[in-house]
């Protein structure tokens, strides 16, 4: 939203919100306390998209398309088709196997975006909450959704079992939030702001908010997958989180879409002080400017030009970003005449970029997609891009404790910021930084012992400070923090 739009919106505020009035209905879920139950929550995210699962997508999985309707592209021409409740509870019991499952464990990933993710849409909740569906598109198919729901927390406890934390994303919004059939139309409009589906819309969330916050095992809630950007969308996010808010507090992670304009909500993310995560999604195989340029300079600019940009957007949102979807495919106009494995060579150089940059800048990311219903894919499948080589496995580290050698990093941090500021104007309360170089090692360490690295270090901060009664600003305290975590990652893993 830029800022003609904005003014444009505070003018003439383009639709009301009694509809987040619903809320009233939840009783107000309680905090979890900082501790290890909250691990999967905070730590780094390394985690695959389990997509065209709940929310179909021809491209991924053929099958369930067979007996589609009219274009036979999205859910709901399955949904309109032939023996739709047959073929897609066939298609929902088939997907995943405990093969599947602890073949992404045993790759090292912790989390997956997933039924609940790039996969679950509001007519899934036909049978749990069906004021979602009343006047939308999908209210004549609520029979064929009616066996979702039980499907769909079968997924979350089979992701639990494993230990996978849950991403939940309402990937189809009603009336459809981008023109694309994974949103689970294909007429090609976007229609989400109508008075009917925002309000089916915010029936659909408060339902999945009230329903997942109180389990740590889920990661957090997505409110919208790529929405087209525009002077409304910025004004849903703040009445929705609003809504949400007031049933499920302020620390329950809130993903949110950059919707393309990655700066502009990176800013909007950085300035709020509750749980809020910005969604960015990278693909360099779509715009002329990508497909226009070889492998080998896209791999380049991800190393180079991007890396500063996006570290400072990175920087902008507090370190509150998550890269949602990438992959390691582009345009055919960026391999010309490639021989199939110089192909992989250059695909495994493109992914390491991306995960370089994505474990120095980001909270995590998850790869599209799991897998694919046929064919190879190494671009897109994780399982086929592990096979060839090109996307590495993340194997978990040891821990080992010194507290010998916790002082004398401490020492060590300590030493330095004093001195510095002896020679810069002096500083206000050097102990603040000892206080908070110890908190940040230790802090460190609940999660360095589970294998794991805390990810959302501001976050965790953030909460760590109001629990002490620091003030906002007490930034010799977090500076402490910062170096104690750092301190702790470089000690204690091996």
């Amino acid at each position: 939203m830029g800022l003609l739009d904005k003014f444009k919106y505070h003018v003439h505020p383009p639709f009301q919100t009694s509809s987040t009035s619903t809320n009233s209905s939840y009783a107000q879920i309680p905090t979890i306390p900082l501790g290890p139950s909250l691990i999967p929550r905070y730590r780094k995210q390394r985690g695959v998209n389990l997509g065209s699962w709940f929310v179909l997508e021809r491209w991924i999985t053929e099958g369930p398309f067979n007996d589609a309707s009219n274009a036979g592209k999205c859910d709901y021409d399955i949904a309109s088709g032939d023996n739709a409740r047959e073929v897609l509870e066939a298609h929902w019991d088939g997907f995943m196997s405990d093969e599947d499952w602890e073949w992404i464990v045993e790759r090292g990933f912790n989390s997956v975006r997933l039924p609940l993710t790039r996969l679950i849409a509001y007519y899934h909740l036909s049978k749990p909450c069906p004021g979602a569906m009343r006047d939308t598109e999908f209210e004549p198919f609520a029979r064929v959704f009616e066996g979702a729901w039980e499907r769909i927390l079968r997924a979350v406890e089979d992701a639990k079992r494993h230990g996978l934390g849950v991403l939940i994303d309402l990937h189809a919004a009603p009336g459809a939030q981008n023109p694309d059939s994974h949103s689970g139309t294909s007429h090609g409009r976007v229609k989400l702001f109508s008075r009917a589906n925002l309000r089916a819309y915010s029936l659909a969330i408060q339902f999945l908010a009230s329903h997942f916050a109180s389990d740590p095992w889920i990661v957090g809630l997505e409110l919208l997958n790529e929405p087209r950007n525009d002077d409304r969308l910025q004004h849903l996010y703040e009445t929705t989180l609003s809504s949400i808010r007031a049933i499920v507090g302020p620390e329950f992670p809130i993903y949110i879409s950059d919707a393309w304009d990655t700066p502009w909500y990176a800013s909007w993310v950085g300035r709020r002080t509750d749980f809020v995560v910005l969604d960015h999604h990278l693909y360099r195989c779509v715009s002329p400017q990508d497909t226009s340029r070889s492998m080998d300079e896209l791999t380049h600019d991800l190393r180079h030009g991007f890396s500063g940009y996006f570290g400072g957007v990175c920087d902008t949102a507090k370190g509150s970003v998550v890269i949602g979807e990438f992959s390691a495919t582009v345009a055919p106009t960026s391999l010309p005449n490639v021989p199939d494995g110089e192909k992989d060579r250059l695909r495994r150089e493109y992914v390491k970029a991306q995960l370089d940059l994505y474990e120095r800048c980001t909270a995590g990311w998850f790869f599209w997609t799991y897998k694919k219903g046929a064919g190879w894919d190494a671009g897109w499948s994780s399982k086929d891009a592990a096979r060839a080589e090109i996307l590495p496995s993340f194997p978990r580290k040891s821990f080992r404790h010194s507290n010998q050698q916790k002082q004398h990093e401490l020492d060590s941090a300590f030493n330095s910021h004093r001195d510095y500021w002896a020679c810069h104007g002096g500083t206000p309360d050097p102990e603040s930084f000892r206080s908070g170089f110890l908190q940040g090692w230790e802090d460190a360490v609940i999660f360095l012992e589970n294998g794991d690295e805390l990810g959302f270090v501001g976050q965790w901060s953030r909460r760590r400070r109001q629990e002490q009664g620091r003030p906002h600003d007490a930034w010799e305290w977090e500076h402490g923090f910062k170096q104690g975590i750092e301190a702790a990652k470089r000690i204690c893993q091996i």
